[in-house]
């Protein structure tokens, strides 16, 4: 689940609302994640205005957009259509074409297992599944909306399982 982090001077963008909202969506998009609740709601974008920019030669309209995805999600030709679209938003969203040469679009990956969503440091293979917790729930029975509680309370079942049979395998 990508997050994406755009930095600009303030007044850049008319509206910052509109413009997360379609960096979110193309990404989603681009990255081919399943169009399930839980990426909707967990792909994100967030546009930061800051008091100075400046290049070397002074230039002070250069945009910056970071996305952070898990290792591996994004193919090399993924890569390059996030930056080609990114770049296009922001030039769009900015009304000026011209933003598309002073916009660096960096792509950056998390670790396996250095991002963590709901409490839960996560791993690829649980992502591409689309299972929000370390467990063995299969994808469509997922405890969404049933609340932190119920997830503890799993949890705790599986605990004991393991406890009550030690020559089974915790969940991977």
């Amino acid at each position: 689940m990508p997050m994406i982090d755009v930095e600009a001077a303030r007044g850049t963008f008319a509206d910052p609302s509109t413009l997360a909202q379609a960096l979110a969506e193309a990404v989603m998009t681009i990255e081919q994640v399943p169009n399930i609740p839980m990426f909707r709601k967990n792909t994100a974008a967030f546009v930061h205005t800051v008091d100075a920019v400046s290049t070397v030669d002074g230039d002070s309209n250069d945009v910056r957009v970071q996305v952070l995805t898990n290792a591996g999600a994004l193919d090399r030709d993924k890569q390059l259509a996030v930056v080609e679209r990114l770049t296009a938003i922001v030039a769009d969203a900015a009304g000026d074409p011209s933003l598309a040469q002073r916009t660096w679009v960096l792509v950056t990956e998390a670790p396996e297992g250095g991002w963590g969503l709901w409490g839960h440091a996560h791993n690829q293979r649980r992502a591409r599944l689309g299972c929000p917790r370390r467990d063995r729930t299969p994808p469509g029975r997922l405890l969404h909306g049933v609340g932190r509680r119920a997830h503890q309370e799993a949890d705790r079942r599986r605990s004991r399982s393991l406890l009550n049979n030690p020559s089974a395998s915790p969940p991977r």
